[in-house]
């Protein structure tokens, strides 16, 4: 892990800035008014598997190139489909969703127009020369937002990390948008890349947590593990996620402090009885979700998360009320599974399943 150099740098949202090697962030507003009055809370993740825009710039995936037969009448109708979706999540669309596999900033905000009806914030992420980066769309806008990269000498970067700050009914959430680096070049070769973003939002969350103990951090998108990833690989390493276990503990401690992983917990508020200087997070694949959101060899996987800190059980202001896997169409086909887009015919919508989080004020539980 010593090799892995982790940057960071501050934003505003509402302007563009880079910081040289790193990453892009870009904030855009456009619409009518934010629902300040609302006793409900809904965020969405959704990873929408490249979605790529009708220009070719040449860092585009073979099969959406001009010479594949891709073309901005495909994109547009594609930013259609997913604007129609999305406006049905929860009913109206969601409040707050964090978006993955977008290729720029203009990719976002045509998302946003398709999707949410009135003022929408905006914001993307991605390493300058990478294929796809993550974004989120806000009724409500960004107090602070900051982009966390990666540099990996020898190697591409990861993707970077989108940290949003919102304030909702006076009282601020904080949301870290990610996309961690996938298993494609095969799990060993490429879990300390997943552990080294692990490693950002371990710091960021005793950061936070001196700052103001009782803000409420989500940290959601495609983490390309499984809540129980641990005891899928027989529970004989650290991996970026970890369950609150004795023998998870016992193998973590023998790394000397690195804390390049989170502590995932199923109890209600989310603690840490094995790591006790380690903030733990509640992940709802332990009780409300299941099956998974991906579905890959035949098998479902848990790789798409809103992991959540205490600060939302301790009832006070915003609570946890739910989350759901939406695996019902149009998100998915009769089987429940997703179905993939396939950019030749325009057929399908996404390989991944979407999952909606409500919150609740605390005086309305």
């Amino acid at each position: 892990m010593n090799r892995i150099r982790v940057l960071a740098a501050l934003f505003c949202a509402a302007g563009v800035f880079c910081l040289s090697g790193c990453a892009v962030v870009s904030g855009n507003r456009s619409g009518g008014s934010a629902l300040e009055g609302s006793e409900i809370f809904t965020a969405a993740v959704w990873n929408l598997q490249a979605l790529f825009d009708g220009d070719e710039a040449g860092n585009e995936y073979n099969e959406y190139r001009v010479s594949s037969g891709w073309n901005r009448e495909k994109y547009e109708a594609r930013i259609n489909a997913f604007g129609r979706a999305i406006a049905r999540i929860g009913g109206s669309g969601p409040d707050f969703a964090g978006l993955v596999e977008i290729e720029n900033a203009q990719v976002l905000e045509d998302l946003a127009r398709a999707a949410v009806k009135g003022k929408t914030w905006t914001s993307f992420a991605g390493v300058p020369g990478m294929s796809l980066g993550v974004g989120a769309v806000s009724r409500y806008p960004f107090e602070e937002t900051r982009v966390h990269s990666i540099s990996s000498p020898g190697g591409t970067p990861p993707r970077p990390i989108l940290e949003l700050r919102l304030k909702v009914r006076d009282r601020p959430l904080v949301f870290f948008v990610c996309h961690w680096k996938s298993k494609l070049e095969g799990d060993a070769a490429t879990e300390s890349l997943r552990r080294a973003s692990a490693k950002i939002i371990q710091r960021r969350l005793r950061e936070i947590r001196e700052e103001d103990p009782e803000t409420p951090v989500i940290v959601m998108g495609d983490l390309n593990e499984n809540y129980d990833e641990f005891y899928r690989f027989a529970g004989t390493a650290v991996r970026a996620l970890l369950p609150d276990d004795p023998v998870a503990a016992e193998l973590a401690a023998k790394e000397n402090g690195a804390w390049d992983f989170l502590v995932l917990s199923g109890e209600k508020p989310p603690r840490s009885r094995f790591f006790p200087s380690v903030p733990a997070l509640y992940s709802p694949w332990e009780n409300e979700l299941a099956n998974g959101s991906f579905f890959y060899k035949n098998n479902w996987e848990t790789i798409d998360h809103f992991l959540l800190s205490d600060g939302l059980f301790d009832g006070k202001d915003w609570e946890f009320s739910d989350c759901q896997v939406l695996d019902q169409p149009p998100f998915a086909g009769a089987s429940g599974r997703p179905a993939p887009y396939l950019p030749r015919n325009g057929l399908g919508l996404t390989d991944h399943l979407p999952l909606l989080l409500t919150l609740e004020m605390a005086s309305k539980l």
